[in-house]
């Protein structure tokens, strides 16, 4: 490649029924040009061709339809980045369970199924695809979270273009729903007063203004305020010099409804003052 200018590659991977199809659709509604599931060898060809007519962007799907190309697939990507171009790697995944659920409801069974049982299909997806998620620039649970949310989640990592900043995803949730498996930073703030204990304000979310006063105008919360952001503020040149562009931040109550949800809105407010690109999911929010 012969322009200044690098490529910027994405390739959307992870378990059939994670919600590859999504992140693809939004990758094209973020301005990237999108391929679906393209022979590996033809990686590096067309990375060039579409150089050549200007395009910065380029995001590929795989998958595991075709095991034999599927096992080229490192080396094609090898040979892009010794042509010049950023890659980044969206792993896509979810638990057993919600697999088999979605591809019950979609009729369809899965590349590595043949003649067996779902879960057996899904148990060789996983091994197959284990290195590519050890591997991965940014992994996704998407379990427990919509289309819509897993759409924020990716335009979040991939909507700026260049940046000298860490991007922050911050997952609000509560502890009683299980801890987000893809965060890479989890605070519990279960130690400051539970507004869920004021009658007037047990119907209200962390999201309006006086439960917000309520938990934020606490010593403690402003102090663990002061500290996170100047954890994040602390590991963000290692992070970027180590190549890792995101990170997920999940702050965590009981329930997900009062004071991690007040939290997190802070810190997102406090980290874009300091010019961090950031991003907030309030995960359990209109849970029981």
């Amino acid at each position: 490649m012969t322009d200044a200018a690098p490529l910027e590659f994405a390739l959307i991977t992870g378990l059939s029924g994670a919600g590859r199809r999504t992140a693809a659709h939004t990758m094209e509604d973020l301005g990237w040009y999108v391929v679906d599931n393209l022979p590996p060898e033809m990686l590096p060809s067309l990375a060039e061709i579409l150089r050549g007519f200007g395009v910065r962007r380029l995001a590929v799907v795989a998958d595991v339809r075709s095991r034999e190309q599927f096992e080229r697939l490192p080396a094609a990507i090898e040979q892009l980045k010794s042509d010049g171009a950023v890659v980044t790697s969206l792993f896509l995944e979810a638990t057993d369970d919600v697999i088999v659920q979605r591809q019950e409801s979609n009729r369809r069974p899965l590349p590595l199924q043949g003649g067996d049982r779902l879960i057996e299909g899904i148990e060789r997806e996983r091994r197959l695809l284990a290195d590519l998620r050890a591997d991965a620039d940014i992994v996704v649970d998407t379990s427990y979270i919509s289309a819509r949310q897993l759409a924020q989640r990716v335009a979040n990592h991939f909507g700026d273009e260049a940046t000298d900043k860490l991007k922050v995803a911050i997952i609000s949730f509560g502890f009683k729903n299980g801890v987000p498996i893809d965060a890479d930073m989890v605070f519990d703030v279960r130690f400051l007063p539970n507004p869920f204990w004021i009658p007037e304000l047990r119907p209200k979310s962390g999201l309006s203004k006086d439960v917000a006063q309520y938990v934020l105008k606490h010593d403690a919360a402003k102090r663990f305020q002061d500290h996170m952001v100047e954890l994040i503020e602390t590991v963000s040149p290692g992070y970027l010099k180590e190549g890792k562009r995101h990170v997920t931040v999940a702050i965590g109550c009981t329930g997900g409804k009062h004071r991690s949800t007040s939290m997190g809105e802070e810190l997102s407010e406090r980290l874009r003052a300091k010019g961090f690109p950031t991003t907030v999911l309030h995960r359990d929010l209109g849970k029981e």
